[in-house]
């Protein structure tokens, strides 16, 4: 079995951006070795996300204007959690976008449908922060 554990760091100037990650994560794969297992993609912190969809700007805007609907960031007061912070929306956001994902490994390559695209969400940037990639198989 061969393992590969890396952490990528992530410095977003903005409160919110949509960010690619997946040549990043192919790279990583080969780096590896691994030619069949799985390869794990986790934001490490709890107002960031890892997702997976089409690499198109448009369905990038809309999920900024649907989140924003179902958790907006403003007013701060309307959240509970804001004592002090401002980013009760960000953990909402993140609940909804998912925390990781998990992708197969097949033939040294992600095994990805023809329009899937991994990538980073962050949702209270302005400060550095991790993913995980966690890579096994043989």
């Amino acid at each position: 079995m061969k393992t590969l554990t890396k952490e990528l760091w992530m410095d977003i100037p903005t409160r919110r951006a949509i960010v690619s990650i997946h040549r990043e994560v192919e790279r990583l794969v080969g780096e590896s070795g691994v030619k069949e297992g799985l390869v794990l993609v986790n934001a490490m912190h709890i107002t960031a996300s890892v997702f997976i969809n089409d690499n198109e700007s448009g369905l990038h805007h809309d999920y900024e204007v649907w989140l924003e609907k179902l958790a907006p960031e403003k007013p701060h007061s309307q959240y509970r959690h804001n004592n002090g912070e401002d980013n009760a929306d960000g953990h909402l956001k993140r609940q909804v976008m998912g925390r990781e994902v998990v992708v197969a490994i097949t033939d040294g390559q992600l095994h990805l449908g023809p329009w899937e695209h991994i990538f980073y969400y962050e949702f209270d940037g302005r400060r550095r922060k991790r993913i995980l990639v966690k890579i096994i198989g043989q």
